[in-house]
């Protein structure tokens, strides 16, 4: 058992047989009462993300979940299959433990595999990457004075918002946690 007040961004913990990813941590303390954690938690089993409110003080069985590094293969269905770089094993996971990660997944790319025993639970995918943009609006230079975004295309289908300067078969790297625009890549 673990506290709660020990409990971080990325760790694991059990309750009610479910398994919980916690994804950001509050720790409120208000006047003479109690202090209580706010946890936006991860069902790692159902894929809902949900707000959880614990008293200082409350205890949760802490979860060791394994990081296997893999690489993305291809999908069938509702399937996405990974596999060990090392070991060649080829794991399967359902799309429901993707969540928004599937936007991200390109052929050959290195990402994490949470494994609980041997379930798969979900996959952890680089902080930043790079995609080219396949459509966007031609920006006209000198035509703002100030930081303006238009909208972009990628190949990944996902549409995020890009500076003037960023033209159609630039690449771009993106924050994998928001899905946001960072910078342009140079050629």
């Amino acid at each position: 058992m673990i506290s709660v007040t020990e409990l971080r961004n990325g760790a694991a913990f059990t309750e009610s047989e479910q398994i919980y990813l916690v994804l950001s941590y509050e720790h409120v303390k208000l006047g003479r009462g109690n202090a209580t954690i706010k946890l936006k938690v991860k069902n790692l089993r159902g894929g809902a993300i949900t707000d959880r409110t614990f008293v200082s003080g409350s205890k949760v069985q802490e979860v060791d979940l394994e990081k296997k590094e893999v690489t993305y293969l291809y999908r069938q269905g509702s399937d996405y299959y990974f596999m060990d770089p090392v070991s060649f094993e080829q794991f399967p996971v359902d799309e429901k433990h993707i969540a928004d990660a599937a936007n991200y997944l390109k052929p050959d790319i290195p990402v994490k595999l949470l494994l609980y025993g041997s379930e798969a639970l979900g996959i952890e995918v680089p902080l930043k990457m790079e995609f080219a943009v396949k459509e966007t609006e031609p920006g006209v230079k000198g035509n703002s004075a100030t930081n303006i975004f238009k909208d972009a295309i990628l190949e990944n289908g996902m549409r995020v918002k890009v500076p003037l300067f960023v033209s159609q078969e630039d690449k771009v790297r993106i924050d994998t946690r928001t899905g946001e625009y960072i910078e342009r890549v140079s050629k």
